[in-house]
């Protein structure tokens, strides 16, 4: 139990870890202004016993326990919203660090991490750590110290009633252990389940064309079923395997409650206690009882926020790529890789490549589906490191560049455009935030979609929903373009930008891009000849290696790979209906 509360301190910041132990500091006031309580009620049992019962004495006790409800409520209102606010602040600074520490990791991360697994840690995990954490951890720290205070003061007033109660909370404690023992394990697997889940809805609802298109809906709908059952049986196992711990420890506190007055009352008969003593030790049993009952209740909670925590730290702890450059601005923008590999998952992606991409040029890489052609451009532009030989920028190894200096260079158009659920002129000016609506309007008029913007309900501030679910494929690629001309970066990737647009659509985007990567360095993969052709340098990717480099004109006097795609690919043309 120590142990956990002491990581869940340690996965705080120092602020808001000064505001746990200052709530638990005003905790232990708060424990001692209940405990006056105590005194006061021995005071007017005396008094009571003594047959003394005066104005002066009613008033004592009065205040006395005016003092107490008063303060305790002063103290621990001031506790709360400490705990509050370490709580919210640990969770909301910690989703930010996630969120920067995601940036700078390599992409193969993602490939082996779920989206799932990592949206409930940033999601589930911290919404636990901050509705359960901050409550669970407090409540348990307020319950030991009120009972360490009560216990204090009933070996001070009999150190045989105190010698039974702390024999009594050994056991307790062991009960606790067990139970401690036992959420270990489930505590892991409910927090496995819920990931597995929220895996397995976004799957669902990204897929949602397919789902209906098959009718894989209600119990066709087997993985996200199977999802749901077992998150369900996983949280039902957990509350079933600790509810025996938790009933037992409340039955050990209520026996030892009553042991303690019994024992008062033996000792009493047996003229060993007097009755003032005896009767303050029976009310103390029940104050026992109250305090420890809560803090023994939620501690099986604190097993989860263990989990929790340590799920936030695996994130945190992954290895970033080396983003310690400088910042450096080149002068040119060449763009070089000499025998560079890379593999994944212990399996050759890129194997031996060397290339040369000049300054304001456009490369082109074409080449059969699944063989390399993406994963080099990732590593051109470092969102991979290479595992061999160098990638350069203006004669410097990319490594050598700050992160953020290096993509301040680039600009990406991708097949597949994620636009965010806010309005376009967000989702345009996204690179730069401030940027006047002036320039939002000029350059969507060069990505050519300002008219189909100002067709819309509320034009520029339209809000479009998530992913940039209530436009069409044409219209999304050239937001996409226009964010990237904000961006105004010198060099451009293009990963198959115009693959999926519609012949309506086609003309306007290819102005779109125009506009985009006039003299500008350029590296595309793109299958369609028209765009192919135009190309200053063509590099055929086969099998990880370059199986061919040059002009289109010398490419098609070579019997290779890429003569056999163009003539795939006018004979596919040729076919009419």
């Amino acid at each position: 139990m120590f142990k956990i509360l002491g990581n869940f301190f340690a996965f705080c910041d120092a602020g808001d870890r000064k505001r746990f132990y200052a709530s638990i500091v005003l905790s232990l006031f708060q424990a001692m202004f209940e405990a006056l309580k105590i005194p006061a009620l021995a005071c007017m049992v005396k008094a009571l016993l003594e047959n003394d019962v005066t104005a002066n004495t009613c008033v004592t006790c009065l205040c006395v326990m005016i003092v107490s409800v008063i303060g305790s409520g002063i103290v621990k209102s001031k506790a709360t919203m400490l705990q509050t606010e370490g709580g919210y602040n640990t969770c909301a600074n910690k989703r930010m660090r996630i969120a920067e520490h995601l940036r700078y990791l390599p992409m193969g991360y993602y490939s082996e991490n779920s989206l799932g697994r990592i949206m409930s840690v940033a999601t589930n995990t911290m919404q636990n750590l901050e509705n359960v954490a901050t409550r669970v951890v407090m409540l348990v720290c307020s319950g030991l110290l009120s009972t360490a205070v009560i216990t204090v003061m009933l070996l001070f007033f009999d150190w045989r009633i105190g010698l039974i109660l702390c024999a009594g909370l050994a056991v307790f404690f062991l009960i606790n252990s067990g139970m401690m023992k036992a959420s270990a394990d489930m505590a892991k697997q409910k927090l496995e389940k819920d990931s597995a889940l929220v895996a397995k809805v976004i799957e669902y609802i990204q897929g949602i064309f397919e789902v209906r298109t098959f009718r894989l809906t209600g119990s066709r709908s087997k993985d996200l079923n199977t999802a749901i059952d077992e998150n369900e049986r996983a949280n039902s196992e957990m509350e079933l395997k600790l509810i025996p711990y938790m009933t037992l420890q409340s039955f050990w506190l209520k026996a030892l409650g009553t042991a303690i007055a019994a024992v008062s009352v033996l000792l009493h008969t047996g003229g060993n206690m007097d009755l003032l003593t005896t009767i303050i030790m029976i009310i103390s049993s029940y104050l026992i009882y109250a305090q420890l009952d809560n803090a023994g209740k939620y501690s099986a909670l604190l097993r989860t926020v263990d989990v929790s925590v340590r799920q936030a730290n695996e994130i945190l702890a992954a290895p970033q790529m080396d983003i310690s450059g400088k910042d450096i601005t080149p002068a040119h923008y060449d763009i070089k890789a000499e025998n560079i590999g890379f593999a994944y998952e212990k399996k050759k992606i890129i194997d031996g490549v060397t290339l040369n991409i000049p300054e304001h040029t456009k490369a082109a890489l074409v080449g059969p589906s699944g063989r390399g052609k993406t994963t080099l451009t990732s590593l051109l532009s470092r969102f991979w490191d290479v595992d061999e030989g160098s990638v350069s920028l203006d004669g410097r190894d990319v490594r050598e560049y700050s992160m953020d200096s290096l993509m301040k260079n680039y600009s990406f158009v991708f097949q597949r455009v994620y636009l965010f659920a806010d309005t376009i002129a967000n989702n345009i000016r996204f690179g730069q935030p401030d940027a006047p609506m002036e320039k939002v309007i000029d350059v969507a008029k060069k990505a050519c979609c300002h008219d189909f913007i100002e067709r819309l309900p509320d034009g520029y501030n339209t809000v479009i929903g998530e992913g940039g679910a209530s436009l069409s494929g044409g219209e999304k690629q050239r937001i996409s373009i226009a964010r990237a001309i904000m961006k105004d970066a010198p060099i451009i990737v293009l990963d198959e930008a115009t693959a999926n647009v519609d012949p309506e659509n086609e003309a306007e985007l290819m102005n779109a891009i125009e506009a985009l990567t006039k003299e500008k360095t350029i590296i595309m993969i793109a299958h369609r000849l028209k765009t192919v052709r135009s190309a200053d340098r063509i590099f055929v990717i086969d099998g990880g290696r370059i199986a061919q480099q040059g002009t289109h004109d010398s490419l098609m006097r070579e019997d290779g790979i890429y003569r056999r795609f163009v003539e795939s690919r006018r004979e596919a043309a040729s076919w009419r209906l």
